[in-house]
């Protein structure tokens, strides 16, 4: 059988010829001109069309989701299912139902996030003050919009707002929602955008209401007056700071402390926790509390457990007989996250531009928007009457010879001519008498036309009102005002944060219950570390430690001293001795490395034992350096347990010694070259990173191999050693003996 040839294929096009020739091609291009192109674009996305609320409160995400449901009735009409809800939404937001379910559970009433909920919701949505309750899928749950929503809708279909459309270009929605108040002050509002975020603390409505009333009369009002402080839907106390919460309303950033509200049940002997700050949960409240007492830090606390049930919010806290409530609450207040902060951050789109504005910018914007819907909404009202007025003016003609207007439909051979005839036989115009010829026969008598033209009066003086409010910014003021009022009467409610006026004694540190007792400190060579009572060591044999290992440092000490760990990489560790369990001779002791999270390769190069910061530490660099740094300079008002550039690395340090007075301490370098100085000579330093002063001169590639503080006998032998001056070479000492271990005091 013969095989049939195949056709030849068909020729690619221009287009296609000119996409092979450059296939496999690698073509250069500057990064920055990439990252406009392609990340740009996208972090403006994200700015201004997903992390950031606009001066109508709400993000994109809420908008569509409550203008879908306000067009799908639910203002009004009675629940339905939150699937029901979500699929609608998904007309104007494309990202998913399950994002927009969760965005739908952060304004229900039932998940407690928000100060005035949204959306009135009926099942099971979580709580916002816990991490573990999940909320049930969206078949289960039903939802409508709550009756604040009013608010918020009551001018939309009046054109106040312009219509964008949505993403596909079949519908319209609006670009921000007439609100009544100042929603963006109302409700807790937190975004991530990119290099910007956002966090905007809830406001009293009333009291928010009240202070936009009183900027409106007067621009120079003070704002504390009458906007006390925030109020979260969490409730528990705001400490009050008058000079912080003024930054916060004069810049929009600062920091607001929140604390739990408690009382103590003596019967059951617990404490119960009712209230806790709004930036917490439950879960990482007694995760803390559990840590703490593992640690042995909270040893009044016997068990922490969750009591929540549908009478609200309840945190049980049992602690030991002849505990003190109030001295174990302001411990748990500096330890735990029941008192925590909350960080404020006014970042809005204004304009489709981040703002970082204050209290009273804020409001005065927002002032500004509604002034335009305001005006929007009586204009639109305007030409409703208007159009309202034309059509009765030609009713009022008709008043005149009803019989005229009957006879002129009546004898009319076409229909199509009606409106024409009825133009040229009353001087209306196509509007006019159209409307006149869509009246019912029933209605063509003169009580009725009398009824409506009856209006024409009152509709010329409405118009006339609104053309001189349109005229007359100070009577728009007057709507706002009054409107203003309104909403805050009749949605506002008794604040749910109170304020707390604490006092210096309240917020000092506690003091550390720990019992203190003489104890004995050991330190090895490979870093660990024994702490034993005296007791103890006297019923205990040989020290143990690993093979090679050996004591470098023992100290004695109380079990409240602070202990510093100075490394290898110029880092100090801070600790108590109290921190650690009372050992033995016979065992190894903790590793420190371990115990306290050094890094990869961080040895220990020495310890320290205080109780006042008082002495001196002397930092011996292999160089012939030697800096004199004041134990003070590692003492910090913070409880911080780590500090970074506690010596100098420019140089790695021989030894580091502990002085409480000057006294004479011996070198001897590699080159065989010895010196004995007095610690009077070197200059003391107060930055903790100083490379400190030249003390021995040593030539290239020479150091500094030993460093001590020799014994009062020896000194009378090693004074041919001494030097008055520094730098100094030193002497040659070839039968000075080899100080094997260093004297730390």
């Amino acid at each position: 059988m013969a095989r049939k040839k195949a056709a030849p294929s068909a020729r690619p096009k221009p287009m296609l010829d000119a996409w092979f020739e450059n296939a496999g091609i690698t073509q250069e291009e500057e990064i920055t001109d990439t990252l406009e192109k392609n990340y740009l674009p996208y972090a403006m996305s994200v700015i201004i069309s997903r992390a950031l609320p606009e001066i109508d409160g709400f993000k994109p995400s809420h908008r569509k989701l409550l203008y879908t449901m306000y067009k799908m009735g639910l203002l009004s009409g009675a629940r339905t299912k939150s699937a029901n809800v979500v699929g609608q939404t998904m007309r104007l937001n494309p990202h998913g139902d399950q994002a927009i379910y969760e965005t739908m559970v952060r304004l229900t009433r039932a998940n407690e996030c928000l100060l005035h909920p949204y959306v009135d919701s009926k099942g099971n949505f979580g709580k916002h003050y816990s991490r573990d309750m999940a909320f049930a899928a969206s078949r289960y749950t039903e939802v409508k919009l709550s009756p604040i929503c009013e608010a918020l809708f009551s001018e939309i279909d009046k054109e106040t707002v312009d219509f964008i459309p949505n993403y596909d270009n079949t519908m319209l929605e609006p670009s921000l929602l007439p609100a009544t108040f100042p929603s963006i002050l109302v409700n807790a509002n937190m975004g991530i955008a990119v290099s910007m975020a956002s966090n905007i603390c809830p406001f009293n409505l009333a009291e928010l209401c009240e202070t936009c009333i009183e900027l409106i009369k007067n621009p120079e009002h003070d704002i504390l007056s009458t906007l006390k402080g925030p109020d979260f839907p969490s409730g528990g106390f705001l400490l009050y700071d008058e000079a912080e919460l003024r930054k916060v309303y004069e810049t929009g950033r600062g920091s607001l402390k929140l604390r739990s509200k408690w009382n103590y049940d003596k019967a059951a002997g617990c404490i119960e926790v009712t209230e806790i700050p709004y930036t917490t949960t439950l879960e990482a409240i007694k995760d803390k509390i559990t840590e703490l007492s593992k640690a042995g830090k909270l040893r009044e606390v016997t068990y922490a457990r969750d009591e929540i049930d549908v009478n609200g919010f309840r945190l049980a806290i049992d602690i030991k007989r002849n505990t003190d409530p109030e001295k174990l609450m302001q411990k748990l207040f500096r330890m735990t996250p029941l008192q925590d902060s909350f960080g404020c951050n006014f970042n809005i789109l204004i304009g489709n531009t981040p703002k970082v504005m204050g209290i009273r910018e804020i409001l005065e914007k927002w002032t500004a928007f509604r002034h335009e819907c305001v005006k929007r909404r009586v204009s639109f009202d305007l030409e409703k009457k208007k159009e309202r007025l034309h059509l009765l003016l030609g009713l009022k003609k008709i008043l005149l010879d009803i019989d005229k207007a009957i006879a002129i439909i009546r004898e009319t051979a076409k229909e199509t001519q009606v409106i024409e005839n009825l133009m040229q036989g009353f001087e209306l115009d196509e509007i006019q008498a159209e409307y006149v010829a869509e009246i019912k026969l029933r209605h063509l008598n003169r009580e009725y036309i009398l009824n409506k033209i009856s209006d024409v009066d009152k509709l010329k003086d409405e118009i006339a009102d609104m053309e001189d409010i349109l005229a007359n910014p100070d009577r728009i003021k007057k709507i706002i005002i009054r409107e203003l009022k309104d909403t805050a009467k009749k949605y506002g409610q008794p604040r749910k944060t109170m304020f707390c006026y604490v006092s210096e004694a309240d917020e000092a540190p506690v003091e550390d219950d720990a019992p203190d007792y003489p104890v004995h400190l050991f330190l090895t060579k490979e870093g660990y570390f024994k702490k034993i009572t005296p007791l103890s060591l006297r019923m205990s044999g040989e020290q143990k430690v690993k093979e090679g290992d050996c004591i470098i440092q023992q100290t004695e000490a109380t079990n409240k001293t602070e202990l510093l760990f100075f490394t290898n990489k110029a880092q100090v560790y801070k600790v108590r001795a109290n921190t650690f369990e009372d050992g033995k001779a016979s065992l190894l002791g903790d590793y420190i490395p371990v115990k306290l999270g050094f890094e990869e390769d961080e040895k220990i190069i020495g310890m320290t034992a205080t109780t006042d910061y008082a002495g001196k530490l002397l930092f011996i660099f292999e160089n012939g350096k030697i800096s004199k740094i004041p134990l003070s300079a590692y003492m910090t008002k913070t409880n911080r347990k780590k500090l970074t550039a506690a010596f100098s690395d420019k140089s790695p340090v021989l030894t580091m010694l502990y002085l409480t007075e000057d006294t004479d301490i011996l070198l001897r370098s590699d080159a065989n070259k010895t010196i004995l100085i007095n610690t009077e000579l070197i200059t003391e330093k107060s930055t903790r990173s100083s490379q400190g002063i030249q003390v021995m001169t040593l030539r290239t590639r020479q150091n500094v191999i030993s460093a001590e503080i020799p014994t009062p006998e020896r000194i009378p032998h090693l004074e041919k050693y001494r030097v008055q001056n520094i730098p100094a070479i030193g002497k040659a000492g070839k039968n000075l003996e080899e100080a094997n271990q260093m004297s730390l005091i």
